[in-house]
């Protein structure tokens, strides 16, 4: 690429990291939406209240703040646990010395990779979102139809693999594919905590090169590709489902 000074493979080898955190957070944030979603449409209270608690938190903080606190906050509060749980044992194993040994062993310190650490957060984050797409796409499948199922003889699983689930998936692909695009351009937050991720090695190449318009733009024309990619296969997938439902 013209004018990066030979940083190109840094900015690839980036870009490729970005992806990888993108799709495992997505992977996440879909299977934590499909679990809050029948947690909150469940008639067990509990579940209710804390499906609730869980969306009403994460969309009321903001997303900087809850990657600083999970990674940060998440490593401490580790490893404060850990020396606790190693002060517990060696007080209740007092002088075995083979299993005194044994404890000594466990580690004294854990360091959260960045890596885990932003797509446990990404993840986490919109899953909360993806809460509320697959919640509202399931109360838009018609009951009628679920209840045909039920009376033609299939059992719950059933059920929600052949109706419910193709049905719902026509009716959240539109605000799907919006969290997706919007989790893609969220994971330049991991810069923030060190990985060494797109973003990051623009800004590494900026500060050496003094020029950060360029690499800054080549990160954004990079972005915009993976949108624009993202935004045609989820036009083919939406007219891939209403095929199916016509």
């Amino acid at each position: 690429m013209l004018g990066l000074q030979g940083y190109e493979g840094a900015l690839l080898e980036g870009a490729g990291l970005t992806i990888q955190v993108a799709l495992f957070s997505l992977l996440l944030a879909v299977t934590l939406g499909l679990l809050g979603a029948l947690a909150k449409l469940s008639a067990f209270l509990p579940l209710r209240w804390l499906a609730t608690a869980y969306t009403t938190i994460i969309r009321g903080i903001p997303d900087l703040v809850l990657m600083m606190l999970i990674f940060f906050g998440g490593q401490v509060l580790l490893n404060n646990t850990l020396y606790s749980l190693n002060e517990r044992l060696n007080d209740w194993l007092g002088g075995q010395a083979p299993a005194h040994e044994w404890v000594s062993y466990l580690p004294d310190y854990i360091e959260i990779s960045p890596f885990i650490a932003g797509i446990l957060t990404i993840g986490f984050i919109f899953g909360a979102y993806m809460t509320e797409t697959f919640r509202g796409a399931i109360l838009a499948v018609d009951k009628g139809e679920l209840e045909a199922a039920h009376a033609y003889g299939m059992n719950r699983i059933m059920v929600l693999r052949r109706v419910l689930f193709p049905q719902m998936m026509r009716h959240a692909l539109p605000g799907l594919g919006n969290n997706w695009l919007v989790l893609l351009k969220t994971t330049a937050l991991v810069s923030i905590i060190g990985l060494d991720d797109m973003v990051r090695q623009a800004s590494l190449a900026a500060g050496a090169t003094q020029l950060p318009f360029t690499f800054y733009m080549a990160v954004a024309i990079i972005f915009l590709l993976f949108t624009t990619l993202s935004t045609s296969l989820l036009k083919w997938a939406e007219q891939h489902y209403a095929i199916a439902a016509r």
